[in-house]
């Protein structure tokens, strides 16, 4: 049994909206574990990392050092036999990290993260670890089996993380790690071996590491099985394109059985493993895999429970859940309109807009007096919430009113801390086709084209604030030999690609990562380990309590160019038809509620 990315989602709790959920919950996949553990004996228990950060519970434990840490008690008291680290384990520092491994009763496995120097984080993981359970055949015989279980993580967590890390720790390829020590595994006497790849299945080319994916893992002589994670899919199941090695129907990566269990406890994966004697060793004969839901969608489309929460483990870490919730209502800022990103893949919205405001104010501020100041100050960032995987939920709403921390949580999700960059126009122009990559090419003429692909999340549709520019939706993108960024203008004058500028972003982006690598003539001019979300919050409270808009103005800075005679269709929240006057520049017209609960609607060109 398998869960991953629980990004510490423990209560069947959207703490975003503050209201009970069915879609995630290390409660609600508890239920699941009890019934699967009731089917056979001597299973195992596991989990592939991302399980410390990721929620307003994340946070709150982290800022005040919550002690028992909630997920560590949670998975001693489900009884978890090992736990992978995964990337987002060391975002809020290995000093952080260290004191909640220290109370886990589990091992914690890590064998490609390696110590530079003495930390408080390196004695506590391991590369493997070897379990042990007595079964019994058909034929009522016992016998000893050994499962030697190793955990591996991205190599380039530390370069997305490099600020919480410190330099701490440095990380191996995936692949070569796993071959070094399946040699290990095998003179420890291990009779299958689990690999815990906190990757998905296939390489991602991110310009900061080797690419690898699970697929390469498998590969290797003496895998058994592999539990996947990180990219926050579930397999088997739909959603990745045919491969040679990879079934997404039976669940195998070169006929090897893997899983994917979502992520927020959305699932349990579940592999079956069938041994046979052959000589002296066990080898599986036959195998089954599953991802088992704990949820499902109504015929409207709404999400529906398949399992009750957990009583006892929903006791267990009530008051951590009430203590967040508090502390998660607690305002911030108001302002005068919804914020939201319904339309954020479609035109410039308010939930991007907001954070580039507070970027651009930031960094002006701190590059004041200086060398640099002379220098226009633009923001780049992306929508974080806007549906892909996490489905019509996972989108940013914050009502007129009142900004809650947990409204400040919901538009900046990720640790991220503060960085510019001083990048000419020409780098800018790259940087914009870039992030207009994830666009599917429309012909020209045609009628209710799909707008966009499923292969990206919305994270990396970056948008620059203090630029205007249109997207041409028919030309091919830039890693297809095309370009699409046209009328690209800075102060209402075409760009000039040779002029400096400065660009406010984030230390994932401004490193070159989710695939920005860096632009020619690029240099980071401030670095700072200051989180994004709190500069936010700081002009939330400075800006928007005197009753300010989130939206600079009613004129988007970016739209996609105008196709006579040509329309698009995406998918969106339920609750974007009750704001479609918002975007009075866009014509939008609703067509229908989608077999996975989203509001599909037309845009015409």
């Amino acid at each position: 049994m398998a869960t991953s990315d629980l990004h510490m989602h423990l209560s069947g709790h959207d703490y975003h909206a503050d209201s009970p959920c069915v879609l995630k919950g290390l409660c609600l996949t508890a239920s699941l574990i009890t019934q699967a553990r009731a089917e056979v004996a001597g299973s195992i228990l596991l989990d592939n990392g991302d399980f410390l950060q990721g929620s307003p519970l994340g946070d709150y434990v982290a800022r005040v050092g919550l002690r028992p840490h909630p997920m560590i008690h949670a998975m001693a008291h489900l009884g978890y036999d090992a736990v992978n680290l995964g990337n987002h384990e060391f975002s809020h520092g290995t000093a952080t990290l260290a004191a909640a491994l220290a109370e886990a009763p589990f091992p914690i496995l890590s064998a490609n993260t390696l110590p530079r120097m003495a930390n408080p984080v390196s004695p506590l993981i391991r590369p493997w670890t070897m379990l042990e359970r007595q079964l019994t055949d058909q034929n009522g015989q016992s016998h000893l089996l050994r499962i030697g279980v190793i955990g591996v993580l991205p190599m380039e967590t530390e370069i997305w993380d490099r600020q919480a890390i410190a330099g701490q720790v440095r990380m191996r390829p995936m692949t070569e790690t796993v071959a070094r020590h399946i040699p290990d595994l095998q003179a420890a006497g291990a009779d299958v071996i689990v690999v815990l790849a906190h990757c998905g299945a296939l390489t991602a080319v991110t310009g900061s590491g080797p690419p690898e994916g699970a697929l390469d893992i498998a590969a290797l002589d003496g895998v058994d099985a592999v539990v996947m994670g990180h990219v926050h899919m579930v397999f088997p199941g739909p959603g990745l394109a045919p491969t040679p090695g990879l079934d997404a129907s039976a669940g195998t990566l070169h006929g090897k059985p893997a899983v994917m269990p979502g992520f927020f406890g959305s699932h349990l994966g579940v592999i079956d493993l069938d041994l046979i004697r052959d000589g002296t060793i066990w080898r599986v004969a036959s195998h089954r895999v599953a991802a088992r839901p704990i949820s499902g969608r109504g015929a409207d489309g709404a999400p529906v429970g398949l399992v009750a929460p957990d009583e006892t483990l929903t006791a267990l870490i009530r008051p951590a859940h009430e203590a967040t919730r508090t502390w998660a209502r607690k305002p911030v800022g108001h302002t005068p309109r919804a914020i939201h990103s319904f339309f954020a893949l479609a035109t410039d919205c308010s939930s991007v807009q907001i954070i580039n405001q507070a970027q651009i104010r930031y960094v002006t501020k701190r590059l004041a007096g200086g060398p640099l100041a002379h220098l226009p100050v633009l923001s780049a960032t992306a929508p974080f919430r806007a549906g892909g995987v996490g489905g019509p939920e996972n989108y940013t709403y914050i009502p007129p009113g009142d900004i809650l921390l947990r409204h400040a949580a919901d538009l900046y999700m990720h640790p991220n801390t503060i960085m510019a960059l001083q990048i000419t126009g020409a780098g800018l122009r790259t940087w914009l086709e870039y992030a207009a990559r994830g666009y599917l090419q429309v012909v020209p003429g045609l009628a209710d084209q799909p707008l966009i692909g499923a292969d990206l999340p919305s994270f990396v549709y970056d948008t620059i604030f203090g630029l205007t520019y249109e997207i041409d939706l028919s030309a091919k993108p830039v890693d297809k030999g095309g370009q699409r960024i046209r009328s690209l203008c800075w102060q209402g004058a075409p760009l000039d690609p040779a002029q400096d500028f400065i660009l406010a972003t984030n230390s994932y982006r401004g490193s070159g990562n989710g695939g920005y690598t860096k632009c020619e003539n690029t240099r980071v001019v401030l670095d700072e380990q200051i989180a994004n979300r709190d500069i936010l919050i700081a002009h939330i409270s400075r800006t928007l309590s005197a009753g300010g808009s989130a939206q600079g103005s009613d004129c988007p800075g970016w739209r996609f160019r105008p196709l006579p005679g040509t329309s698009v269709i995406f998918d969106t929240s339920p609750l974007a038809g009750q704001h479609l006057s918002d975007q009075p520049h866009l014509a939008l017209t609703p067509m229908c509620r989608t077999q996975d609960g989203f509001l599909r609607l037309r845009l015409t060109l």
